[in-house]
């Protein structure tokens, strides 16, 4: 027989409080055209995407993710001292060493909370959202921060005509905590790395250490380019909007509910193609609310569902206790589905 005792976290957890922030400079369709030869028309047919927010060099990653991890925090009704870890999700933030997320540990004023930070791409929150519930219920921290936040203009070439004019900078966070009741549901999650080829960064870092110039991508003036994200985009929307309609499907059926249990539908805001086609391929009741924060903000990767459901909770169209299906997918390829019941 074991010695170790049995953990004593709670029972449930749930999302307590969500907030986000969005940087201040805002780039409409305009700009991108003045590099790539398309058209406004061409892009909002063919993403919804109108503008998107860019950050400035004082908007880091982790300035950025303190601004959202704050307005979490006040959300839930707690102070920052009782945060037991906290969880960044991000593929843009570029030193290596340390996590990022124990800058932001320190800086919002925890206890020594545990930090770390995880790479998922766009399914990064909802990878983050599962770890924190099972630290609640594991009861290895009482509340766990989770962030998802990006600076994709980083890493976005701006000649490239299939992915210039969709990505955007941003950060937001949930505040997970104990719950008596089930709150989040089971999650969904897997991967295909068969499938990484469709999107990925255009060369590895090691290639600039190496020095060799054959290696590395370089501009019509013959300079270096810096690695940028790319994607083969007909096969990410087939695979999004079958695949991941299928994910969407296993969450709810995971959770024990119907699309008619549904009051709110926030995919990852990849484009607004996918998520209207992910719509029709669920069924989803004319009742649901859909989270489209992609028209004004673009593709934020791990920070999209956080700053969609702040979105939707600020202005009304969801409203607090409304039962919500989550599902980020992206690089990897990997997923992540799960039903919450929105702070």
């Amino acid at each position: 027989m074991s010695k170790i005792k049995p953990s004593k976290g709670s029972p449930y957890a749930r999302i307590l409080g969500v907030g986000g922030y969005r940087p201040t400079r805002v780039v409409p369709n305009e700009v991108i055209l003045e590099t790539i030869d398309s058209s406004d028309e061409w892009i909002r047919s063919r993403s919804g995407i109108a503008t998107r927010h860019w950050a400035s060099d004082e908007e880091t990653v982790a300035a950025m993710s303190i601004e959202a991890s704050g307005k979490a925090i006040a959300d839930a009704g707690i102070t920052a001292d009782k945060i037991g870890a906290v969880i960044v999700s991000t593929v843009s933030h570029f030193k290596q060493t340390p996590a990022v997320a124990t800058e932001i540990a320190d800086k919002l004023g925890t206890e020594k909370a545990a930090a770390f930070d995880i790479s998922a791409g766009c399914a990064g929150f909802g990878y983050g959202l599962t770890l924190a519930k099972g630290l609640v219920t594991e009861g290895s921290a009482t509340y766990v921060l989770v962030i998802g936040v990006e600076r994709l203009s980083d890493l976005t070439d701006l000649t490239d005509r299939a992915t210039a004019f969709l990505f955007g900078d941003g950060a937001g966070a949930v505040v997970v905590g104990p719950s008596d009741e089930p709150e989040i549901g089971p999650t969904v999650w897997g991967s295909e790395g068969d499938k990484s080829e469709t999107i990925k960064q255009t060369v590895p870092w090691t290639d600039f250490r190496l020095g060799d110039v054959s290696k590395l991508p370089l501009d019509s003036d013959g300079n270096i380019k810096f690695p940028a994200i790319t994607q083969e985009g007909q096969a990410v929307f087939r695979w999004a909007v079958f695949e991941m309609a299928k994910v969407a499907k296993e969450a709810l059926d995971a959770a024990g509910l119907s699309p008619d249990d549904l009051d709110v539908f926030i995919p990852h805001q990849a484009n607004m193609r996918i998520i209207d086609s992910m719509v029709k391929t669920l069924k989803l009741p004319e009742h649901v609310t859909v989270a489209r924060d992609v028209e004004t903000t673009g593709n934020t990767s791990a920070a999209s569902i956080p700053l969609a459901m702040e979105r939707l909770l600020a202005t009304g169209e969801a409203k607090s206790g409304d039962t919500a299906l989550v599902i980020g997918f992206g690089a990897g390829l990997v997923y992540a589905a799960t039903v919450v019941t929105l702070p």
